[in-house]
């Protein structure tokens, strides 16, 4: 098979991937007030239910792209697909919040590996003047799949809950098949390496401990000594990671990474991109459903102008980011997706439907802008023996970014809502008008979109450096 057919058919593998994993994702959070209300679950399981799916992602990613770098992308890949859809499976048959959650983390070690090498694979597969093209069009599906997810995950909440994982089962069966028999290893893979196994080991208490201090210090009180100690910890840590990865002769992330300008920036902007706006579709549903007293159904339609417009802006940008670089391109749509956060930042109980659409346009429009470019800016900066620990970065910077997002999120609510009254909330039991905490949650929205506007600038201002 020729190299010029074969990069197509690599796209397809990861496109199928990606669009199985997103459209999950979409789905399960448009269905999370009726899971809630189903397995009797409190808003604590279902939202990690959410956030223990991007945590372990978060760990696993680096660790699994450095083990691609080792072993090749092909194996893990369509290993991580084949997880992904049994836990598919399971996680339907779920009979309890607990046993959901369980099944999540199963499902995230195969989105993980899926994702670890999605990207490398298509970097391999496509010479560098096309990358930002190719690269375009995987963000353009993930875009479809947003667009696409939280409809679909409205209508078949019709069937009840659970349909919403065992619809991805016979696609799941079909991308295992398809990436098994159509990828394979295009670069040659280095020689004699060695897994490090004290740093891999340290890293991933260091980000446990971290991304837990984030996740309950907006519950617990950023002042609690028990939270101040996860920090002081972790923070420790890291330290001992850096010095172990210094000292080793592989290790299992290049610092050196960070040493090239163009990456140190671009990799610091992705991971505030996702703090500023990880939490925005998230917060959106509850507030559709919970404030504006929506059907699910209804309330997924109107989250479809933020994929739609990313879907369309994605492959332009990916484009043109291969004509005249990723600089402008990357900083320019973080600027207007601020835009997009100073319109939420005015969101009431009242707030038109037409308002929602144009700010969540706008923010789809700068984040199009944005992706494609900054991820090609990483790829065509790294040699082929380090793109599965560099993807892995960018993955874990990102997914980082949207788990502290959600956590700083709850966090502001949490802190002027009673518990009882959230719950209640948001399974939809006290809605509009008649709502006991609508005013607290509000504020918490507001106060969340003044945080990640200014944080969106600084984004910005890094990735034009």
């Amino acid at each position: 098979m020729k190299k010029l057919e074969y990069k197509w058919i690599a796209l397809s593998c990861t496109t199928i991937g990606a669009l199985f994993s997103v459209l999950n994702g979409s789905m399960l959070l448009i269905a999370l007030p009726d899971i809630m209300k189903a397995l009797h679950a409190d808003m604590t399981i279902i939202m990690w239910v959410v956030m223990s799916y991007m945590l372990s992602i978060t760990i696993l990613v680096p660790t699994i792209g450095r083990i691609a770098d080792m072993i090749g992308r092909k194996k893990l890949y369509v290993t991580g697909f084949a997880i992904f859809t049994l836990s598919s499976l399971l996680s339907g048959m779920s009979n309890s919040g607990i046993q959901l959650l369980l099944f999540r983390i199963i499902q995230s070690i195969g989105g993980a590996l899926m994702m670890a090498n999605s990207t490398v694979i298509v970097t391999d597969a496509f010479p560098k003047n096309e990358l930002g093209k190719a690269l375009g069009i995987n963000s353009m599906v993930i875009s479809i799949a947003n667009v696409i997810g939280p409809i679909l995950g409205g209508f078949l909440l019709k069937f009840g809950w659970r349909s919403i994982f065992y619809i991805n089962v016979p696609f799941g069966i079909i991308g295992t098949l398809w990436a098994a028999l159509q990828l394979r290893e295009v670069e040659a893979l280095p020689e004699h390496q060695k897994f490090d196994y004290a740093g891999t080991l340290v890293f991933t208490v260091a980000m446990i401990i971290l991304l837990i201090a984030l996740s309950f210090g907006g519950f617990a009180g950023w002042g609690n000594p028990h939270i101040i100690t996860l920090f002081v910890v972790s923070i420790a840590l890291f330290v001992l990671f850096v010095y172990i990865e210094n000292t080793v002769d592989q290790p299992m992330l290049d610092l050196n990474l960070f040493k090239t300008r163009i990456l140190a920036f671009a990799y610091t902007s992705n991971l505030l991109n996702g703090i500023a706006r990880g939490a925005v579709t998230f917060l959106l549903i509850f507030y559709l459903q919970g404030i504006k007293a929506m059907a699910p159904l209804t309330a997924g339609i109107l989250l479809t102008p933020f994929a739609l417009a990313m879907m369309v802006v994605s492959p332009i940008s990916g484009w043109l980011s291969d004509r005249y670089g990723s600089r402008e391109l990357s900083s320019i749509g973080l600027h207007i997706s601020a835009v997009g956060l100073v319109g939420f930042m005015g969101i009431n109980a009242t707030t038109s439907i037409t308002k929602l659409i144009l700010w969540m346009a706008i923010m789809g429009f700068g984040s199009g802008l944005f992706i494609s470019p900054n991820t090609n800016a990483i790829m065509s900066n790294v040699p082929a023996n380090k793109r599965g620990i560099a993807a892995g970065v960018r993955t874990m910077m990102n997914n980082a970014g949207t788990v502290i997002s959600i956590a700083l999120a709850m966090g502001i609510i949490s802190s002027s809502i009673d518990p009882q009254a959230m719950q209640a909330l948001f399974v939809g039991t006290q809605v509009g008008s008649k709502g006991i905490a609508v005013a607290q949650f509000i504020k918490g929205l507001r106060d969340t979109f003044g945080i990640s506007f200014v944080i969106s600038l600084v984004a910005a201002f890094i990735s034009y450096f």
